[in-house]
């Protein structure tokens, strides 16, 4: 894989992140409702740590967007064609060393029934479901991940980064 570097999203990079939203292949079907006319827009991205991953050439490949505030973690897309590379783990550890050094316990996901299988596997637990309601006719997930304890680096942890090559990170990913 090519160096992957995480950087704080800018207004700039509002269209793209829509567009990698309202594209994902996660979001069709039934759950296509969810991202219908969904916008990342430029006054979101100034008020939140939105951080993107993005390889050698710029080409966005994922991101994610935590709310200090609420504790949660917002949204997180990775590119249907950089998934399975790395990234969403990547991105989540340094969404989880963002949390931390904002002194954050803990971050809670309400996933999409799909994602859950990867935030366990990155490390978060389930906690609950989300009734259906409004627009989403379905229940969803609701995880957490555990920040009190050290950042792992046991390769047998599931919460542990796996691709070597994916541990590079730019200026802003000093907590990673």
């Amino acid at each position: 894989m090519s160096e992957i570097t995480i950087r704080r999203a800018t207004a700039a990079d509002s269209a793209r992140l829509t567009r990698l939203v309202r594209g994902s292949g996660a979001y069709r079907g039934p759950y296509a409702v969810m991202v219908d006319g969904y916008r990342v827009g430029g006054a979101y991205i100034e008020h939140h740590p939105v951080h993107v991953a993005v390889d050698a050439d710029g080409r966005v490949l994922g991101f994610y967007a935590l709310l200090l505030d609420e504790a949660e973690l917002d949204l997180a897309f990775v590119a249907d064609d950089a998934q399975g590379l790395g990234i969403g783990r990547l991105l989540m550890e340094h969404m989880a060393g963002e949390a931390r050094a904002a002194g954050l316990t803990a971050v809670r996901v309400v996933a999409h029934p799909p994602a859950e299988e990867f935030y366990l596997r990155t490390g978060a637990r389930r906690t609950g479901t989300v009734a259906a309601s409004g627009r989403i006719f379905w229940d969803r997930p609701e995880l957490s991940y555990d920040l009190t304890g050290p950042a792992s680096t046991d390769p047998t942890d599931p919460a542990a980064p796996t691709d070597p090559a994916a541990a590079s990170t730019g200026p802003d990913a000093d907590a990673a």
